[in-house]
């Protein structure tokens, strides 16, 4: 039987976390962030009739003890910032051990749940060269079953392309908002431009950048096959411990490159290997970057 993508117990542990973001977005509230209009948020504003299928918890009972009629009171409702994960579904997910798409889906989960729980709306848009069809979730935990069953069934495959999908998302979503990128970045393509694009429109970025250790440094010397795992095209490459020093050495400087230009953008970044259990993610690498608190 598979692994669950999370469990009760670490759900408990995510309980006390809040998504936390730095932009202020106006007009908009949530998360960690207090209103800059007077109240507390929702703002009575009239009476009306109830209609079946009416909450009854916003029935005015004073005015149903007086009149013997169920009257709904009326709220306005300031809206909240919007929250969306931008959940790489390509075909060089799914290597790494364990495979980088299951990471990557684990950690959807878990920043789903800390939005639900804080009342948040939470928008999951998978895509590779294009957007998928997403999954949008609100209401609280108790939301969290549904979100998880649409992370489990999502498969992944087709080729990575940042620039298109991150101008369909852009034309798709114009709201501004949050926005989480889970991804290994491996796109045939520059990927910095398309961030910065993404941070040009005026969202706040949260980039969750995923490899496998093999991703980073080849583990055997001599002469390696390599496979795109996109494409099936091969290439036969040399190691040695220069070699292997060198293609470390690129890695890092590509890794850091997308690090710079999402803090330059007054982003986030978190570059994790796999091998990292998810919790010490969360309550570690999270942390100390102020994804959460």
């Amino acid at each position: 039987m598979p692994e669950p993508l999370i469990d009760q117990k670490f759900l408990e542990r995510l309980e006390r976390l809040t998504l936390h973001w730095q932009k202020s977005f106006p007009g908009l509230v949530g998360g960690h962030n207090a209103s800059r209009y007077p109240g507390s948020g929702q703002e009575f504003l009239d009476h009306r009739g109830f209609h079946q299928g009416d909450d009854l918890r916003a029935v005015n009972w004073r005015a149903y003890m007086r009149l013997e009629k169920l009257i709904l009171k009326l709220f306005q409702v300031e809206p909240r910032v919007p929250v969306r994960i931008l959940l790489d579904t390509s075909a060089s997910m799914t290597t790494g051990d364990p495979a980088k798409f299951d990471y990557a889906r684990k950690l959807a989960a878990s920043l789903t749940y800390v939005g639900l729980v804080r009342l948040e709306t939470i928008l999951i848009q998978p895509f590779d060269a294009t957007l998928h069809d997403p999954y949008n979730c609100g209401g609280g935990r108790h939301r969290i079953r549904p979100a998880v069953d649409f992370l489990e069934a999502l498969k992944p495959g087709g080729r990575s392309n940042f620039a298109p999908a991150l101008r369909n998302f852009i034309a798709e979503y114009p709201q501004r908002g949050l926005v989480i990128v889970i991804s290994d970045f491996l796109d045939d393509q520059s990927c910095e431009k398309p961030i910065q694009y993404l941070a040009d429109f005026g969202h706040e970025l949260f980039i969750i950048h995923l490899w496998g250790d093999e991703d980073r440094k080849p583990s055997h010397n001599g002469e390696l096959e390599l496979e795109d795992a996109e494409t099936g095209e091969s290439v036969k490459l040399n190691f040695d411990d220069e070699a292997r020093a060198a293609y470390v050495e690129a890695f890092d400087n590509y890794a850091r490159s997308i690090r710079e230009i999402t803090m330059r953008k007054g982003g986030r970044y978190i570059g994790l290997s796999t091998a990292t259990p998810i919790e010490q993610a969360i309550f570690g690498s999270f942390l100390e970057a102020k994804g959460m608190q």
